[in-house]
């Protein structure tokens, strides 16, 4: 399947969560205020994430039509 714009930007803001994931559970935060922040990065990625499902849906369905 051919690379869209969609999958593009899906799969770096999937590497993007794997590697704050990781950075957490290596111990990576200094301290409560900074695992708040990294913990937000990943709720900002994951609805990024679902905005551009929601548009890669609404462009596929206006080819359909």
């Amino acid at each position: 399947m051919a690379k869209t714009i969609f999958t593009v930007l899906i799969d770096k803001y999937s590497e993007r969560i794997a590697s704050a994931t990781e950075f957490i559970v290596d111990g990576g935060c200094k301290d409560h205020a900074h695992y708040r922040n990294v913990c937000g990065v990943i709720q900002g990625l994951n609805a990024a994430i679902m905005e551009v499902r929601d548009l890669s849906r609404n462009y596929m369905d206006e080819d359909n039509d």
